[in-house]
């Protein structure tokens, strides 16, 4: 028996030395293949800058091959360089420092979006609309939205010198600015949605988010004392911190539960988080609504208000980002951001989509997906996305809406209504009535658009015709073109009030900026309709929380 527990031993210690000697060997290998193929990629540099043809930007050349790299990864693992750390820095503290406006670029040319109020740009005088020609006496044709960002951030005090063109004036004009610390708040608007329903929207989880909505949610139970319920809206928020995902849930969670906890390749950086103060309402009615733009840290507080049966989710599965990210400083002012672990919600689940295309996760059938429960009993799944409690169809959606916006109308639409309209009634009293103006131009513009339909109908006449049957079927393909087309003339009047409720939104932006646009946009909003009859409705609501 001795010896046999001899050779266990013995077995054991030779057992684990092998187990030793191939971790070592293992680890050899990988070193080895590291450091060959970093030589290789320096051979490779030093070949092509000496002896290519023609001369090489080195932070050019070197950024695409560091992209190429992390583009292999996933979506959130990415390179930022010294010009980039402005942009970082406003993903973390919501600020940065610049001239305050959103840029985007429509028909090939950077176009202010959005100047942010009391802000460089606002206060200079730039409109949504305006197109930036130069910077600087240098012309920004064929530059990107990034490379005109960049020029556009410095320190604050430093001066600019734009010339923009701007819509329904002949000649450009110039504009001086002065640059400053630009802060975008979190919480945009709080506020009353109906008498006693309460409303607080969060845009990003950068700094003090938790601390801010706390506020909001304080103040509408100081100043509505008949407070029945809060509607907290996370749609289209990207996320941001995990720390202030944390705060944000122990609005509504009492302290000491356990909120979130992360896994990653390195074992000593696996954390868990719980709630550390006393929460500031636990027993409120609270709806959450998301959408497929909330993400991270959106899904890890809306996927724990429903892990914990607290509050009621409306809207569509959100975006399905259950990763971690940490910065490394890698020289030179630059870092790289990168995803260290995967997160975990109470339940247990990680809502992290397994594949992408084209950037976005894939949807992955419930089927597919692995089943939990929530603190009630109720079945909640992982993978792919927190799903609502209860569904709303997204009105952007519709093929029409996805086209208009895409294609920049309602946003072309609301400059020229500015022009017309030196002031507009408050955003209580405003209503947009001229819809057959905007329909003449869509027409003067020459707007069209394709359906899918019409997509799967041009492959079938294709298909039709190589295999010789156009002959018989053409006359029946030509009546379906026919009858989408007949649909589709009548598909805006149809759609009426989704798009003017859009165009609402857009026109009093201009007037009212962003807490404009997000209370003009409380008036139609379905979602908020839903929501409100839910907090309404006590028992629709309890029995949406209790074991199904």
């Amino acid at each position: 028996m001795n010896k046999f527990k001899l050779s266990l031993k013995l077995f054991a210690i030779l057992l684990i030395g092998f187990t030793s000697i191939a971790t070592i060997s293992t680890d050899h290998n990988k070193y080895f293949e590291i450091s060959k193929n970093i030589e290789i990629f320096t051979n490779l540099y030093k070949e092509i800058n000496t002896y290519y043809v023609d001369d090489l930007d080195p932070g050019h050349t070197m950024r695409i091959g560091v992209d190429a790299m992390l583009e292999a990864l996933d979506p959130y693992t990415n390179y930022i360089s010294e010009s980039e750390i402005e942009g970082f820095r406003y993903i973390t503290d919501g600020k940065y420092n610049g001239i305050g406006a959103n840029i985007h670029e429509i028909d090939g040319k950077v176009t202010i979006i959005e100047p942010y109020d009391n802000c460089p740009a606002q206060k200079a005088g730039l409109l949504a609309g305006d197109v930036i020609i130069e910077i600087d006496g240098k012309s920004t044709k064929d530059k990107t939205t990034d490379d005109v960002s960049a020029f556009l951030k410095g320190f604050p005090g430093t001066k600019i010198d734009l010339k923009i063109e701007r819509p329904g004036e002949s000649k450009p004009q110039k504009i001086t600015l002065i640059r400053d610390e630009v802060i975008v708040p979190n919480v945009p608007y709080s506020g009353m949605v109906s008498d006693d329903i309460g409303y607080v929207t969060l845009t990003t989880f950068t700094r003090d988010a938790g601390k801010n909505v706390g506020d909001a949610v304080k103040k509408l139970k100081a100043d509505n004392p008949n407070l029945k319920g809060v509607i907290f809206d996370l749609r289209n928020n990207g996320g941001g911190l995990l720390t202030e995902a944390v705060n944000v849930s122990n609005i509504f969670i009492p302290k000491g539960e356990m909120v979130v906890t992360t896994k990653g390749k390195v074992v000593d950086w696996d954390r868990s988080f719980k709630t550390l103060n006393k929460s500031i309402d636990e027993q409120i009615p609270l709806v959450v609504l998301i959408n497929k733009g909330s993400a991270s840290a959106s899904e890890i507080v809306s996927g724990v208000i429903q892990d914990f049966d607290r509050g009621v989710l409306i809207g569509q599965r959100s975006y399905g980002k259950g990763l971690v990210q940490n910065t490394r400083d890698i020289g030179y002012n630059s870092k790289v951001k990168m995803t260290t672990a995967k997160y975990y919600i109470p339940s247990g689940r990680c809502i992290q989509g397994v594949s992408y295309k084209d950037g976005e996760p894939i949807d992955i059938p419930d089927e597919q997906r692995t089943a939990f429960k929530t603190r009630n009993g109720r079945t909640v799944l992982d993978g792919g996305g927190v799903k609502p409690d209860i569904p709303v169809k997204e009105s952007i959606n519709i093929p029409i809406i996805k086209d208009l916006l895409k294609k920049h109308m309602i946003f072309d639409y609301a400059t020229k209504y500015t022009l017309k309209h030196k002031e507009i009634a408050s955003v209580q009293d405003f209503h947009f009535t001229e819809f057959e103006d905007f329909a003449a131009f869509l027409q003067q513009k020459g707007f069209q658009y394709e359906t899918a339909s019409e997509r799967v109908l041009e492959k079938l006449e294709a298909q039709v015709k190589e295999e010789g049957f156009d002959d018989v079927l053409q006359a029946e393909l030509k009546k379906i073109q026919e009858r989408i087309t007949t649909e589709k003339k009548n598909e805006l009047y149809a759609n009426k009030e989704a798009i003017i409720s859009l165009l609402e939104k857009e026109i009093a932006s201009r007037y009212y900026f962003q807490k404009g646009r997000i209370q003009i946009g409380l008036r139609n909003d379905e979602e908020i309709k839903e929501a409100v009859a839910v907090i309404n409705d006590q028992k629709r609501y309890e029995s949406l929380l209790s074991q199904q």
